[in-house]
């Protein structure tokens, strides 16, 4: 099965917050955990795909993939156009051209561009696994940003779109190897 890992939002800047807003939720055991997957996706031969970059026109150093996230050498870039990663950019059809059949995800922020991700990641025919312990986000003014992420992983987990399915799995769980097939059965 071709697979792929997907990190959305690693930005420096809205990991590490700016002037205008904090950090994410804990920032630092967000950064090893995507570091953990990164390193069990090489291990795998798994193709490493990053989203983010220039959005709305961002330039500079917060634009860059976060400094402490250890980026491998043949990682792909999809610069975001929206929410959607699969809005505005050639990611389906890379997808789609490489054969992937399951995404594992990780990045920020939950509510945004995780959420739309995963969603929309089964509706074009792909298995998702979110690491759940590999996303994060921040406070907004109804809820904690912890709060957030338990009820996106509460939410998305089991998620389906008829014949393809979203489970939620932390970065130390074998994510490789999809167990997707057991909610077909």
């Amino acid at each position: 099965m071709n697979q792929a890992l997907l990190i959305i939002d690693a930005q420096q800047e809205l990991i590490d917050g700016n002037q205008e807003e904090g950090a994410v939720f804990n920032k630092e055991q967000l950064i090893k955990n995507i570091n953990l997957v990164i390193k069990k996706a090489t291990e795998s031969s798994v193709t490493v795909l990053f989203w983010d970059l220039e959005v709305a026109e961002g330039k500079g150093k917060g634009f860059h993939v976060h400094n402490e996230i250890n980026v491998p050498i043949d990682t792909k870039f999809f610069d975001k156009t929206a929410t959607n990663p699969f809005h505005g950019t050639n990611l389906l059809h890379h997808l789609k051209s490489q054969e992937i059949e399951h995404i594992v995800i990780a990045g920020c922020k939950t509510q945004h561009c995780i959420d739309t991700a995963v969603r929309t990641a089964t509706i074009y025919g792909f298995d998702v696994t979110l690491v759940g312990d590999a996303h994060s986000t921040t406070d907004n003014e109804f809820l904690h940003a912890e709060q957030i992420i338990n009820h996106h992983n509460d939410t998305l987990h089991g998620h389906y779109n008829v014949e393809h399915f979203a489970i939620v799995r932390n970065s130390v769980d074998d994510l490789y190897k999809p167990t997707h097939d057991s909610y077909r059965e």
